[in-house]
């Protein structure tokens, strides 16, 4: 009698996503080449983006392709399905997902069955009810969205050099951003430090020109750093000339005026959203069971509690931490320990498929490392403070040592030793948005979006 091979879905290709199926592929070579396991990965793209790359790419200091593995190219023994998976009803074993044809065709989403299911959806950012918002900020998780901000920051800078309307120069030059966390102070630090060397390209601009605020809810900033590190990169940043405004929220952005709490209004173009992340939407669209924040409730082994042959890690799981002191303590939602859970899970997976026991989830965090700028940065590793250059060293090493394939590390590498050696890129291209535009406009039509928009797109 011919055995039916064990069917795995991995819905997600993020860090978790990605890692576990690299874990399977090698833990399962046999059964995948005797057809006794397959593995399907649906995810929203193909590629894996390493996010903590994302300030550098916007600063010109990477390439945007190498901030992203293919996953098409590292799990040759995966099928990769570009699509969305809207709910999972896993009492019956199957996934309803919208794919590219699908959404192309406008017929029917798909329905795929399995046999284990490892959910890694990641998260979402989290937004708040503030006016304008939806119409006029842009996040920060994407490599589309560093990049565009990037275009966006110069193209402002070439609206403020070339208007005669000293408002509209004073808004071309107010940059916003909210959230005091990696992503808000890293996406500052870096394009602060990009846009103060692209004014000497520019006659009529000095960095003293423009105005950089960071914005924070709560009393300190990159709270994973210590409190000593980050009252030292509250003191570097306003060095720098950067308005760090704590206890202060964002009431309101209409019009192009981020309002305050604390009654300060400031006209500005750029509003960027970093103020964090919740739990990816389709998890409440599932049958599994949810904690208070909405994230899946987990064991140690990374098996989501109480529902058989269901898995998961990183954002979206509440993974418990066993080597906390306060017990109910679960696992900070970073990359540290998305990776490491990853492989434990997927060495989970195919213990549970050969009847072996399973291994628990146990990692105490270490410390992290934050840029803040070219040659800047701070670093709290087992209890150690860093700060400045080694700091920012620690944190390039650190990342071109856990970014995804030697291909990435070298190519990475690369451009870290050519952008020491050439002056900084500081082109725009934001014509990459809209490819058509020139064509449509040279058919005798009305393009919809023109190469260069005088209004803010975000």
């Amino acid at each position: 009698m011919v055995k039916e091979p064990a069917r795995i879905l991995v819905v997600g290709g993020g860090y978790v996503g990605m890692y576990t199926a690299l874990r399977l592929q090698r833990k399962l070579k046999q059964e995948l080449r005797r057809g006794e396991a397959e593995i399907t990965i649906v995810t929203p793209d193909p590629y894996m983006t390493y996010q903590p790359f994302l300030p550098e790419a916007a600063a010109g200091s990477i390439s945007p392709r190498h901030v992203v593995v293919p996953l098409r190219r590292v799990l040759g023994r995966c099928r990769v399905v570009v699509g969305q998976v809207r709910s999972v009803d896993h009492a019956a074993r199957t996934a309803t997902l919208d794919t590219l044809a699908t959404e192309e065709e406008g017929t029917a989403p798909e329905r795929i069955t399995y046999d284990e299911l490892v959910l890694a959806p990641g998260s979402v950012s989290r937004t708040l009810p503030v006016p304008g918002l939806a119409e006029y900020a842009i996040g920060f998780k994407t490599v589309e969205e560093a990049i565009g901000l990037r275009n966006h920051v110069i193209e402002q800078m070439d609206i403020a050099s070339s208007t005669r309307d000293p408002a509209v120069r004073d808004a071309a030059l107010t940059f916003v951003f909210v959230g005091g966390g990696y992503a808000g102070v890293e996406a500052l630090g870096e394009l602060e430090d990009m846009a103060r060397y692209t004014t000497r390209y520019y006659h009529n601009l000095a960095p003293e020109d423009m105005k950089w605020i960071l914005v924070e809810a709560s009393t300190r900033v990159l709270p994973e750093v210590g409190e000593e590190m980050g009252r030292y990169t509250v003191t570097e940043l306003r060095r720098r000339n950067i308005q760090v405004l704590l206890e202060t929220r964002l009431e309101s952005c209409t019009d192009r005026v981020a309002a305050l709490s604390d009654g300060q209004r400031f006209p500005t173009r750029t509003v960027v959203w970093t103020a964090g992340v919740k739990p990816h939407p389709l998890l409440a669209a599932t049958d599994l069971p949810l904690d208070e924040r909405g994230r899946l409730r987990c064991t140690p082994q990374l098996t989501v509690d109480g529902a058989d042959h269901a898995w998961a890690a990183g954002d979206a799981a509440a993974v418990p931490d066993v080597t906390a002191e306060k017990p109910g303590t679960t696992t900070a939602p970073n990359a540290q320990h998305a990776v490491r859970q990853a492989a434990v899970l997927g060495d989970n997976l195919a213990h549970a498929l050969r009847g072996e026991p399973l291994e628990t989830y146990e990692h105490r965090y270490v410390g992290s490392v934050a840029s803040l700028g070219l040659h800047k940065g701070v670093a709290q590793i087992y209890g150690r403070k860093v700060k400045g250059y080694p700091a920012w060293f620690m944190h390039r090493a650190y990342h071109l040592s856990r970014v995804p394939t030697v291909n990435r590390k070298a190519r990475v590498l690369a451009e870290w030793i050519l952008s020491g050696l050439f002056k900084r890129e500081i082109v725009s291209l934001g014509s990459l948005e809209h490819p058509r535009a020139e064509f449509e406009l040279a058919a005798g039509g009305e393009p919809p979006h023109p190469p260069r928009q005088p209004e803010n797109p975000f």
